[in-house]
């Protein structure tokens, strides 16, 4: 499960004085909450505190926004993304681990301030099918990623917000996980007015012709790996840059 995992890239050394945060209070998916990491206990929010300092500097233009398989960027997909995504004036804002509650606390402390960019990429939901599809439904899951567009919407209205739909997981065509995928980016999909927000499943890039998942693509059929951000960059990069223009 993804939220059990801090990828090494995004865990800064510790420090005496470092903020220790208190694992977080369950909340629904459209309350903000702090996100938190049992074996690196201060290490989410230095993560977190390392992102605000870099909108500060007010230069991104491009804002990857998400989860491991966003942070994932910068390790599997690192070669993908120094060809194809920094040239843009890209940032990744992506934290393993996170819901919409992470992305919404997140963004109502600091990560988007000082910025101004063109593009906010937003990839989020995957780790609210863990708990909170079973706890909440597929309608509350959504309501908490449309809260979290709702959210960016506001902190940079000048930004147009691509929302992409949550990858395809587990292995089988059929697996309940994957289809409560499914309903919901069916219910995200509704958010895109084609001027402000705008949505893109790419899910079909990851799968093979029966409907299944590879390992070569995704090893344990949630994140990716090289070969899977080659297909996620093919199926992502023409579509910023129609949207830069």
């Amino acid at each position: 499960m993804d939220s059990k995992n801090a990828p090494t890239e995004a865990t800064p050394e510790a420090t005496p004085d470092d903020p220790v945060l208190a694992p977080p209070t369950p909340a629904t998916p459209t309350e903000p909450m702090h996100g938190y990491w049992p074996d690196y206990p201060n290490a989410w929010l230095e993560t977190h505190h390392r992102f605000v300092a870099e909108a500060q500097k007010g230069e991104a233009q491009v804002v990857f926004l998400g989860d491991s398989i966003t942070q994932g960027w910068g390790a599997n997909g690192k070669s993908e993304w120094d060809k194809r995504f920094a040239p843009l004036g890209a940032v990744n804002f992506g934290i393993g681990g996170d819901r919409t509650q992470q992305i919404l606390w997140r963004v109502e402390h600091g990560t988007l301030d000082g910025l101004s960019p063109k593009i906010v990429v937003l990839k989020i939901g995957v780790n609210n099918l863990w708990g909170d599809l079973q706890e909440y439904g597929e309608e509350k899951v959504a309501d908490g990623i449309e809260a979290c567009v709702r959210a960016i919407r506001r902190k940079v209205p000048g930004a147009k917000v691509l929302l992409l739909g949550i990858l395809p997981t587990k292995q089988q065509p059929d697996n309940p996980l994957r289809l409560g995928a499914q309903a919901i980016n069916a219910r995200s999909a509704k958010l895109a007015d084609d001027d402000h927000v705008f949505f893109r499943d790419l899910g079909e890039a990851f799968l093979e012709p029966d409907g299944t998942i590879s390992p070569d693509v995704m090893p344990d059929y949630l994140h990716l790996s090289p070969e899977g951000y080659r297909r996620f960059a093919d199926a992502l990069e023409p579509v910023l840059r129609e949207l830069l223009r």
